[in-house]
């Protein structure tokens, strides 16, 4: 995988550091009393929740923080076997290009914005005392922005809005395993025909994008005020279905240059 990220991490991470670097040189600690404590608020970066469904434990591990991202990604292809149903482009996920934000259309858009990214991890009780790890995903609890895409094909569950009709792997005879959209059933265009997507909209973010890597099929919790998420599958498999619309259907990128800093 080629990535380009253009996080402004020095910075971040230069302002952390002179952060720390001034509370170690002019605040020693001392005891605080009780009374000091009660008057005294926080919460952690991280916050840790655990759930069940299905007979699966799943241990969620969240950052609590709104992140600003520009990065490309290029050449993502994960979950290479063979898969006899439909092989496809013999990968899970065969993504050419996911580009977050874009630079020709005002300072708005050149980043996307990005609520509260989280790791969930997937165990399962086999019955004599131990339990086995399934897998994991990661995921967003809300994005919103425009994505460039150029998608050879997916595993997943996806819903995009098209001016040529909505791509949906619900249409898909085979569950969305190796989709590109080009099945019998399907309607719209192609998925690398999608040139990018506007996630999220005026009422809000999208809310239900993550990827899992699994052994075994899992349905994952969805999140309050969502419907039922569809069953992830075995190997590499993408989610992304909620207030998606595609920027256009001619494949065209939108031009995402490097920021100044």
């Amino acid at each position: 995988m080629n990535t380009q990220a253009r996080l402004p991490l020095r910075r971040i991470g230069a302002g952390i550091v002179a952060t720390l670097w001034a509370a170690s040189v002019w605040a020693a600690p001392k005891p605080m009393s009780d009374a000091e404590l009660s008057a005294v608020s926080g919460q952690g970066v991280f916050a840790v929740s655990n759930s069940s469904l299905n007979g699966f434990d799943f241990m969620r591990v969240a950052l609590d923080a709104d992140v600003a991202l520009n990065a490309n990604l290029t050449n993502l292809r994960l979950g290479e076997y063979a898969y006899a149903a439909r092989n496809g482009t013999g990968a899970d996920l065969d993504i050419g290009a996911l580009q977050f934000g874009r630079t020709d259309a005002g300072v708005a858009k050149q980043v996307v914005q990005i609520t509260n990214p989280y790791f969930e991890f997937v165990f399962r009780d086999t019955g004599n005392g131990t339990r086995e790890a399934i897998g994991m995903r990661l995921g967003f609890d809300g994005i919103a922005g425009d994505v460039g895409t150029r998608l050879a094909s997916i595993s997943g569950s996806l819903q995009i809005a098209t001016s040529g009709g909505t791509v949906d792997t619900a249409n898909d005879a085979l569950g969305g395993k190796r989709f590109d959209n080009t099945c019998a059933t399907c309607v719209g265009p192609t998925l690398n025909q999608i040139g990018g997507i506007t996630a999220g909209d005026a009422s809000g973010p999208s809310r239900d994008f993550w990827i899992s890597i699994l052994k075994t099929p899992v349905t994952f919790p969805s999140a309050p005020g969502m419907p039922a998420l569809t069953e992830a599958q075995a190997g590499i498999w993408m989610n992304w279905r909620d207030k998606l619309v595609a920027l256009n259907i001619n494949g065209t990128l939108p031009p995402n240059n490097a920021l100044a800093r």
